[in-house]
């Protein structure tokens, strides 16, 4: 599927309870910006959504938690991944983003790491299988960061590794940027780790087959 349609930018002014703060500002009241990315997996709803964080108010941006909601909706998203710590909603006030997410009955799944980092290999591994299993019941998942470029492209190019065993690391690297733009994986920690995510994958699961079978004896 096509990337989410982006429309020229507007603004209105908006009071709303989603909100961490009572100031009134200057809201962005354009689409909330979903890329999607065609995964290739034969399964569901073929794809997975790539953004920045809704509701964000922080510096330049400057957004209603409530409308980038409803956004989600219509684009379909059925499940969020957010990698965000809730030190960075806080920080970018939207605290009670999950909570809010949930009530309109999206499926949350809440899996921080720092910003320019990655995961252990026991939770990305985790954090793809929730994923796939998303798209194969038709969720239509969408993975989220602070700004969509870092984590968000690192977890979308783990889950490609996963969904295509032909596919090498650097391919889906620039299939993700191709998408979000040059700055998708951000530092060169997150690069390495895509470019070695299957052979600590396959470590971290014969480590586990071997521990498994010592305690069987």
């Amino acid at each position: 599927m096509a990337e989410a349609k982006s429309n020229e930018l507007s603004t209105v002014t908006l009071k709303t309870g989603f909100d961490s703060s009572d100031d009134e500002g200057e809201i962005n009241a354009s689409p909330f910006n979903i890329s999607w990315l065609e995964l290739n997996s034969g399964e569901g709803d073929d794809r997975l959504g790539i953004s920045g964080l809704p509701g964000c108010r922080f510096k330049d941006t400057w957004r209603s938690l409530e409308h980038d909601i409803k956004s989600l909706q219509s684009e379909g998203v059925g499940c969020v991944f957010s990698l965000c710590s809730k030190g960075e909603l806080n920080k970018y006030r939207v605290p009670n983003l999950l909570t809010e997410l949930t009530a309109t009955g999206i499926d949350v799944h809440h899996y921080p790491f720092l910003d320019g980092t990655a995961p252990n290999i026991a939770t990305m591994l985790k954090i793809v299988d929730d994923i796939v299993l998303a798209v194969r019941n038709g969720k239509s998942p969408l993975v989220h960061c602070f700004g969509g470029l870092g984590r968000s492209c690192l977890v979308a190019v783990c889950t490609l590794l996963i969904l295509d065993e032909s596919l090498k690391a650097e391919e889906a690297i620039f299939k993700v940027r191709e998408l979000r733009g040059p700055g998708a994986i951000q530092s060169v920690k997150q690069y390495n780790y895509a470019c070695e995510y299957r052979s600590l994958m396959k470590t971290y699961r014969e480590e586990n087959e071997s521990e498994a079978r010592s305690i069987s004896r």
